[in-house]
C-alpha cells in the first residue's frame, strides 16, 4: 500500500461509517475506490441523471437540492466527515426500477469526496452485512408502504369528509327546489281556475287594470320591508277580515301571500273598486300570481344556491387549470368556507378580516385548499363547533400571510412544536390521522416555499402561513 492509500485508509478509519471496519475491509475500499477534489459549486451528481456511484465526504462541505416546480429546494447541508450520499441501498433500488438520482448533490465550499461504484458497493453490503442488507430493504419497502396507505387513506378521509359536507349543503337548496315546484304546480291550477271564472265576465280594460294591480304587487315583493313576526300577524288578521267582507272564501289561505308582498289592508278595496262583484276571483287571480312569482323566486334562488356551491367545489379542486397560476387566496379560503359551512355555520361566529388590495400568488390552487381545508377544520373542531373563526391576510414583505385563528382550547407549548410531524394529532383515539398539518406542511414549505408556524394559549391559537407571491423561476 502506497503512502497516499495509506493516508485514504487512515481518513476512512476516522470516520463514524468506516470506524469499525478491519485494515482488509478498509484496504478493499482504498483499492476499488477514488478520492475526488472538487471546488465550491460543483455538482457531484444531477437529479434525474442514472445513478451510478456512493459517496462519503472527507473534508468540506455538501449540499442535497431537489428541483420541484422550476426551482431548487435544498433538503440537507452537512460538512460532517463521513456523511454519505448516492447508490446506498442498489438491491431494492434495482428491484424498483429506481436507477436515476432523486436529487442532486453539490459542493458547498471545496470538499473531498470518496467515491465508490454501485455495484462494489452494492456487494461490500451483500458480502460483509448480509443481514443488515434484508433488514434494511425490508424496513424501507415497509416505510414506504406504509406512508403510501396512509397518505392514500388521509385523502379518503377529507374526499369523505368533503363529500359528506357537500352533500349536506346540496341537500337543502335540491329539497327546497322540489317543494316549491310541487307548490308552483298547484298554484299555476289555481291561477288557471280563477282566469277560467273571471275571464268571460270581465272586460279587457278590467282585465288590463287586474294585470297592473298585479305587476304593482310584484315589484312590491322585491322591496317589501321585513317584519317581525307580531307585525306579519296582525297585518294577515287584518288582510283575512278584509278578504272574508269581500266574500273571499278560505281568506285564511290568501293572506299569508298578501302580507308577504307587504300589501296592507286597503290593497283588496283597489281590486273592488277594478273588479266589482268579480273581486273574489280577481283576487283569487292575483294572489295565485303573487305566490307563482314568489316561488319561482325561491326555485331561482334553490338553484343559484346549487350553482354556487357545484362552482367552489369545481374552483376548489381546479380541476380545469395547470398546476401553477395565480391565484387570489381569498377565493380559496371562502370556497373552503362554503364547502365546510355545514361544520361552522350553527355556533362558529365567523370574521373575516381580508386585505382585498393583495396581489394574486403564484400557486397550485387546489392544494392551497386542501391547507386551508385542514387548517379550519382543526380550527373548528378545537372550538367543538362553538367559538370565533378569525381569517385574517395581509402583506409581509414579499408574501401574502393568512392567519387563522380559533379561541378554542390551546395546544401546549411542549406539542406545539409537534404539530407538523406526520402521524402526530392532539385529537381522541380515531378521530384524527395525523398527515393534516404534515401534509399542509409539505405543501406550504416545500411545494410553494412559504412558512406556515403556530402560536397558542388557551382561548386562542393562531396558523400562519405566508406564500411568496412569486415562485422561483415561475412566470408571472
Amino acid at each position: 500500500m502506497t503512502a497516499s492509500s495509506a493516508t485514504v485508509k487512515e481518513e476512512l478509519r476516522s470516520t463514524f461509517l468506516f470506524e469499525s471496519l478491519t485494515d482488509e475491509q478498509l484496504e478493499w475500499l482504498v483499492e476499488r475506490g477514488t478520492v475526488e477534489s472538487l471546488p465550491a459549486g460543483a455538482t457531484v451528481y444531477t437529479q434525474g441523471d442514472a445513478a451510478e456511484n456512493f459517496y462519503v465526504l472527507l473534508e468540506g462541505e455538501m449540499q442535497l437540492v431537489k428541483r420541484m416546480d422550476g426551482s431548487d429546494v435544498v433538503l440537507s447541508t452537512t460538512a460532517l466527515p463521513g456523511s454519505y450520499a448516492g447508490v446506498t441501498l442498489r438491491s431494492f433500488v434495482s428491484v424498483t426500477g429506481a436507477r436515476s438520482w432523486a436529487s442532486s448533490l453539490r459542493t458547498v465550499r471545496d470538499s473531498r469526496l470518496f467515491k465508490l461504484s454501485g455495484d462494489d458497493f452494492d456487494h461490500l453490503l451483500q458480502m460483509w452485512f448480509p443481514m443488515a442488507v434484508h433488514l434494511l430493504d425490508g424496513m424501507y419497502l415497509g416505510l414506504t408502504n406504509a406512508d403510501a396507505i396512509t397518505s392514500q387513506r388521509e385523502k379518503l378521509i377529507a374526499l369523505g369528509a368533503l363529500s359528506a359536507g357537500l352533500a349536506h349543503e346540496l341537500n337543502n337548496p335540491a329539497a327546497a327546489e322540489v317543494r316549491a315546484a310541487e307548490a308552483l304546480s298547484a298554484r299555476i291550477h289555481d291561477a288557471r281556475k280563477a282566469m277560467v271564472k273571471l275571464a268571460p265576465e270581465a272586460s279587457k280594460d278590467e282585465l288590463l287594470a287586474l294585470l297592473q294591480l298585479l305587476s304593482e304587487a310584484v315589484e312590491r315583493i322585491r322591496t317589501a320591508p321585513n317584519l317581525s313576526t307580531l307585525e306579519a300577524g296582525d297585518l294577515e288578521d287584518a288582510l283575512a277580515d278584509r278578504l272574508e267582507a269581500i266574500g273571499v272564501d278560505n281568506a285564511w289561505e290568501l293572506a299569508p301571500v298578501l302580507a308577504s308582498a307587504g300589501l296592507d289592508a286597503a290593497w283588496p278595496d283597489r281590486v273592488t273598486d277594478v273588479a266589482g262583484h268579480h273581486a273574489p276571483d280577481a283576487i283569487r287571480w292575483l294572489a295565485a300570481g303573487l305566490d307563482i312569482e314568489s316561488l319561482v323566486g325561491e326555485i331561482r334562488n334553490s338553484a343559484g344556491r346549487i350553482s354556487e356551491l357545484v362552482g367552489a367545489m369545481k374552483d376548489y379542486s381546479h380541476l380545469d387549470q395547470g398546476p401553477f397560476e395565480r391565484v387570489d387566496v381569498h377565493e380559496g379560503i371562502d370556497n373552503t368556507l362554503l364547502i365546510l359551512k355545514h361544520k361552522w355555520k350553527k355556533g362558529v361566529n365567523l370574521v373575516r378580516d381580508y386585505d382585498r388590495d393583495l396581489p394574486k400568488v403564484c400557486a397550485q390552487s387546489g392544494e392551497l385548499n386542501q391547507v386551508w381545508t385542514n387548517i379550519i377544520d382543526n380550527a373548528i373542531d378545537a372550538m367543538s363547533g362553538q367559538g370565533t373563526l378569525t381569517i385574517r391576510t395581509s402583506r409581509d414583505r414579499d408574501c401574502v400571510l393568512v392567519e387563522i385563528g380559533d379561541t378554542g382550547t390551546g395546544i401546549p407549548p411542549e406539542l406545539q412544536r409537534r404539530i407538523f410531524d406526520p402521524f402526530f394529532t392532539t385529537k381522541e383515539v380515531g378521530k384524527g390521522t395525523g398527515l393534516g398539518l404534515d401534509i399542509s406542511y409539505r405543501i406550504v414549505v416545500r411545494r410553494h416555499h412559504g412558512d406556515i408556524r403556530v402560536e397558542s394559549e388557551p382561548g386562542e391559537t393562531w396558523l400562519r402561513v405566508w406564500i411568496p407571491v412569486d415562485q422561483p423561476a415561475v412566470p408571472a
